[in-house]
């Protein structure tokens, strides 16, 4: 009876959820800035020293309203690519919301990228601009996999010139903030690319309405709750960090942070205790540092999850980890075309009992069954 009950909860709410983001009338700077309390956190930006910096959900609309009007003032609009080659900081969360604001689609690139698989990415989408951070910008420069006279302008964090603009120049002699578009559920909203394990990277196009599912995963998978501090540590510049780092944070609200330093277990450590992180999300590779180091011990943390996605979670991870993290570490599945499909979620709906190597059950919303090869008919449950 219990099941039922959770099972008929879970379905409505998922019902809800597409209902929203599918609406003809969505704005996505509505759905994950503005509609929140302009006065709370929005994100806690964590220096390499370990120094902290606040911007809150008015600082947000207010400063990507902004840049969403710099970009109408150099011919972007909605539907137009506008690519990102930046590492975590203010700058970045203001750049992202301000390209959505404007009906724009968001292009990530991983700050490890290479200018052959820069380019790759910015000619397979028709990227109208690119925003990098200054440490980036060299490899925009024209020669080699870079077109000679290339079709994108470029925005960098740095002082600009060299035919590229200041970001933050640009942001203050913007004409007037942009109003929020209204672009509806589907809507193009992000063009990312996947890591090319089989062939090239393949262009895949997020609509709108996808919010639908990386929010059910913000719930079910990660139980994010108004009281948690989340920290999401996968990169942006891929699928799981930018749908369930960044937009599970807008989706939800909940205050999170970004470590605009490099990984290392002693830094990772410092965060989690420094922070009183409650929702913690990284690479099984980081939870295997974490262990190798010795520097876990759960004295002084306050994790009540700890989810695990990109690659299998192996068994000793979870041999470890009640001990060093106070928590088990829940192993997660998706792909870049469709988010997170099958988890070990925490929301106790829809929990299950943990087994080594399994990655846990369908998410709410989605089924899964078990074909046989060259075969479009299921051949066994569960």
């Amino acid at each position: 009876m219990g099941e039922a009950i959770h099972a008929a909860a879970t379905d409505n709410r998922i019902r809800e959820l597409i209902a929203l983001y599918s609406a003809p009338d969505a704005c996505p700077a509505d759905l994950l800035c503005d509609r929140h309390d302009h006065a709370a956190r929005a994100y806690r930006i964590i220096g390499a020293a370990l120094s902290v910096a606040d911007i809150s959900y008015g600082e947000l609309a207010d400063e990507s309203a902004r840049f969403a009007g710099a970009l109408a003032g150099l011919g972007v609009g909605p539907g137009d690519r506008v690519a990102t080659l930046m590492g975590k900081s203010r700058d970045y969360l203001v750049a992202l919301v301000g390209i959505w604001r404007l009906g724009a689609v968001h292009v990530p690139l991983f700050t490890a990228f290479a200018p052959p698989a820069i380019a790759l990415r910015l000619l397979g989408s028709k990227a109208r601009l690119v925003i990098c951070d200054a440490a980036q910008r060299a490899k925009l420069d024209p020669g080699g996999a870079m077109p000679a006279d290339p079709s994108w302008q470029v925005v960098t964090t740095g002082a600009g010139g060299a035919g590229a603009l200041g970001f933050r120049a640009l942001l203050e002699s913007a004409k007037g903030p942009a109003p929020a578009a209204v672009v509806g559920g589907d809507a193009p909203f992000i063009h990312i690319y996947t890591s090319g394990t089989t062939g090239n990277p393949k262009g895949v196009v997020v609509p709108v309405k996808a919010l639908a599912s990386f929010r059910a995963y913000a719930e079910f998978g990660f139980d994010l709750r108004g009281d948690d501090v989340f920290w999401c540590a996968a990169d942006p510049g891929w699928a799981y960090g930018l749908y369930y780092g960044i937009l599970a944070t807008f989706l939800t609200g909940t205050p999170s942070l970004l470590l605009e330093a490099n990984f290392s277990p002693d830094t990772t450590m410092a965060v989690l205790r420094q922070e009183q992180v409650t929702n913690f999300a990284a690479a099984p590779t980081v939870y295997r540092s974490l262990r190798a180091s010795g520097l876990a011990a759960r004295e002084g943390l306050a994790l009540r999850c700890a989810s695990s996605a990109g690659e299998p979670l192996t068994p000793e991870v979870n041999a470890w980890a009640p001990g060093a993290l106070g928590v088990l570490v829940h192993d997660h599945y998706g792909q870049t075309e469709a988010g997170m499909l099958v988890n070990n979620h925490h929301h106790p709906a829809v929990a299950g009992m943990l087994r080594d190597r399994s990655m846990g059950r369908p998410m709410p919303g989605w089924s899964a069954v078990i074909l046989g090869d060259g075969q479009d008919a299921e051949i066994a449950p569960g």
